[in-house]
Formats: structure tokens, sequence, C-alpha cells
């Protein structure tokens, strides 16, 4: 997913001849910290609501030219490359500006998680497991087919290495709910399982078992 496809083109930006108090009040009405500021049509920075608050209010953006943020994207970046952005320098937008210069639209931290959402595949059901391993441990393949060996597909797969301790941190997700063979067959090939989320064989059968016997109870 690309950042133009998540851009929003119609957000407020802020000219450097605007005031402080002007900022302010579009800040309210949208509900962010942060808004991207122009001088020529040409993108100059991000202002934040924190540096505004300790302005005077008729004082012109262009006296705090020196506190904006200088961070922006492309609009052919991948969108991680805005989550990257907002994170480091901590915003609630980031512009994606052409290679000119010119503000082409404004991420929102709103959209941004609605993507991450979307990439993650959040929406569509299925168990999750986690698994700890050192990074030579990893072998997509080997969890593909041992996935698969249970009728199981990888819908989504995640890693990152934990400080501290230096794991390899891996999460999948897998497209079916009941996933207590999946967990035997990693267990049983020593894998280290932190945890996983979701619906055990075992516990569907008690609960067919326990409706069974309740059944009989109340004839």
């Amino acid at each position: 997913m690309l950042v133009s496809q998540i851009i929003e083109t119609d957000f407020p930006i802020v000219n450097v001849q605007d005031k402080v108090s002007f900022a302010l009040q579009l800040m309210e009405d949208y509900d962010v910290l942060h808004l991207p500021v122009i001088s020529k049509e040409k993108f100059t920075g991000i202002i934040s609501k924190y540096d505004l608050i300790d302005a005077e209010e008729k004082a012109l953006l262009l006296t705090l030219q020196h506190q904006f943020i200088q961070a922006s994207v492309l609009p052919e970046d991948h969108f991680l490359t805005a989550l990257k952005m907002i994170g480091h320098f901590d915003i609630s937008v980031v512009p994606a500006i052409n290679k000119n210069g010119e503000i082409q639209g404004i991420i929102t931290q709103k959209n941004l998680i609605r993507a991450i959402a979307g990439f993650c595949n959040v929406e569509e059901p299925g168990g999750m497991v986690v698994l700890e391993m050192d990074r030579h441990s990893f072998s997509f393949g080997e969890l593909t087919r041992l996935v698969e060996t249970n009728d199981a597909s990888i819908t989504q797969l995640n890693t990152y290495t934990e400080g501290g301790t230096g794991l390899l941190i891996v999460t999948i997700k897998i497209n079916r709910i009941g996933i207590s063979d999946i967990i035997a067959t990693l267990q049983r090939y020593e894998y280290v399982i932190r945890y996983y989320f979701g619906e055990e064989d075992y516990e569907n059968e008690l609960k067919e078992n326990y409706d069974l016997l309740m059944t009989y109870l109340n004839i």
C-alpha cells in the first residue's frame, strides 16, 4: 500500500503568514496536535500545538519557523514509511509532498491505523501463535510446512527482535480458529510458544458434551 492511497487531500494546512490563533483553532476543529505549514505553496515544516500554546496568539507562524518539525514522505513511498515518521517525530500528521516540495495530501494517525489494520489482516478471523527463537532458527518454509500439514495456512507473518533478550519474536496468523493440532505440531518440533489465541478443539468437545448432558438432564 502506497502513501498516495491513504492521504487526505482536503485536510487543512496553514501558511507562514497565518496567525497562531488561526492555527490553534484549526487544530481544535480537526482534533490534531500538528499542522503542516507552507510558504509560497511549498512545504516548510510541521508546527506543534505545544509550540503554539507558548506563543502570542497574534504572532505569525513565520516567527516560529525555527521550531517547525521537518518530517514528510513522498506519495510513492510505502505507507510504513509514514508510520516510521510519525513514530520517530511523535506527530499526529505527516504530509506527502512531491519532488517540487508541494503538499499532495496528509496522512493522519487515524488513517494510518486503518491502513495498518488492513495490512495486518485483523478483520479476517483466525488463530494466532507467537513464537520465540534465535534468529538463525527462523525458517519461513518450515513454519509454512508444519501449519499446512494440519490442513491450514499462514495468512500473516511478522517478526521483530526483542530488546534485551535478542530473541526473534515471530507472530503467525492462521486461517482458522481451532489451532490445538497446530500448537501440538509446533511443540513436537520443539518450537517455543510464547502465547497463542484461538479456540481449542478439546474445549469445543467439552462444551458439546456439556450441552448434550444438559439436554439429557432436561428430558
